[in-house]
């Protein structure tokens, strides 16, 4: 199951569980934030398009990261004018990691709150009254000898190699 949604402006191709870069949003990291604007919907072959976007549809996602992309230099000149003009820039890119994509009417099931749920409590209880194991101070290491360089190699000496040939 993929969709189409567009994002800041951008159309992605996205599926659960995919890590996608998107512009800058304004969202603190670890947030959930949802995207209504779903342009297409591949379920099992089944694909919806929307007039422009299907009513109901929605993208889940959480925001990872954010981060700066690659530095790109912006470099200007007229030559023979003596101008030069150097510049940078670096984009500003949020990491969103994709929780799900949504029809009309669906809600999106929070898996940790499920997997608490599911563990037993016995083992719940032996991880809250665990005590901290205590830590080995580890010992100085003893600083490496020095290593010896290798002798270079002698080259036979040109001369008299000719020399015995004659």
């Amino acid at each position: 199951m993929y969709a189409i949604v567009e994002i800041a402006g951008q159309q992605f191709k996205v599926e659960r569980g995919n890590k996608v870069y998107v512009h800058r949003l304004e969202a603190s990291e670890g947030s959930k934030v949802e995207f209504d604007n779903v342009l297409l919907v591949d379920k099992d072959g089944k694909v919806q398009v929307g007039t422009p976007s299907i009513d109901g549809a929605k993208v889940a996602a959480t925001v990872l990261s954010h981060v700066k992309g690659d530095k790109v230099i912006v470099f200007k000149k007229k030559r023979r004018k003596g101008y030069q003009k150097s510049n940078g820039h670096r984009q500003q890119f949020t990491q969103i990691l994709i929780q799900g994509i949504l029809g009309k009417g669906e809600i999106l099931k929070d898996e940790v709150t499920v997997a608490k749920k599911a563990a037993p409590k016995a083992k719940q209880e032996e991880v809250e009254t665990a005590e901290p194991v205590a830590t080995k101070k580890a010992a100085p290491k003893k600083a490496a000898a020095p290593k010896k360089a290798a002798a270079p190699k002698k080259a036979a000496p040109k001369k008299a190699a000719k020399k015995a040939e004659e």
